[in-house]
């Protein structure tokens, strides 16, 4: 019922690197996961269920961030924890879904080592900082510091969900918050500065893999321009879900099936 799910860490350079896997395939996918809040441990039924679609095709791994996150990391350090994991696990020409950071990182992992990625999909995300993520990351920070992450799941939820999606959902927001168990603040506040590091918009023509890029009108995390900017770079399709935010890859119900068909080449 679970496709096989499981929870497993790889040992890196860098410490363990914290794994998911499910699925029947004989093909590989990687998926690599915006910022957390949360850690992964005890997330593989659920999201081996929410991905199911791959599941039939594909073995997919979903890859976290190393135990070990020094002052200062940048994206371009977690694109080669990234890459140490996969080569750990065999993995190479797989099909890669980065959503949000995990789509800046999947960008250096194509760059720095193209005979790991077959395919890239890239969602919600960006290729250099713009004024919204600035303006987002700095606010996240100062909520963090001086309200603790909750405060900061709080504003994520506020700012990456459509406006119909609050309506529907918004009263229960602060009961999904209370039963969220948080990261190590100072884990949190490294990796999301981290993501003022992502770097890649003069290079992006070097990605020679086949490429989509998914974005959401209504974008109020990475900004609304940033997906079609990176699309223009690497002249591959682009779609963008209008009246969608942050969260287009949770709330449009055709992201997954859009996203095997491009895998399916």
């Amino acid at each position: 019922m679970f496709y096989g799910a499981e929870e497993f860490k790889v040992k890196t350079e860098g410490g363990g690197v914290p794994c998911i896997s499910f699925g029947g395939g004989d093909k590989a996918m990687v998926i690599i996961p915006g910022l957390r809040l949360t850690g992964m441990e005890g997330t593989a039924r659920p999201l081996a269920w929410y991905y199911r679609a791959f599941a039939k095709e594909f073995r997919v791994y979903i890859i976290g961030r190393g135990e070990d996150i020094p002052a200062g990391v940048t994206v371009r350090d977690m694109a080669e924890d990234t890459a140490a994991a996969m080569k750990s696990l065999g993995l190479e020409r797989a099909c890669v879904l980065g959503a949000s950071m995990g789509g800046m990182i999947a960008q250096e992992l194509a760059l720095a080592h193209p005979g790991l990625v077959s395919r890239l999909a890239l969602a919600v995300t960006l290729s250099r900082p713009n004024d919204t993520v600035r303006e987002v990351i700095s606010r996240w920070l100062d909520l963090a510091g001086s309200s603790g992450l909750a405060a900061v799941a709080k504003d994520y939820m506020r700012s990456g969900y459509s406006e119909a999606f609050l309506r529907k959902y918004g009263a229960f927001v602060p009961r999904a918050v209370k039963a969220m168990k948080f990261i190590p603040k100072e884990r949190f506040l490294r990796l999301a500065a981290a993501c003022l590091t992502c770097d890649t918009y003069d290079r992006l023509e070097d990605i020679r893999c086949p490429a989509l890029v998914i974005g959401g009108a209504e974008d109020r995390i990475v900004g609304s321009g940033a997906s079609p900017e990176i699309a223009a770079k690497l002249g591959c399709a682009c779609h963008i879900y209008e009246g969608l935010g942050h969260e287009a890859y949770s709330e449009a119900k055709d992201f997954n099936s859009r996203v095997l068909e491009f895998f399916r080449g």
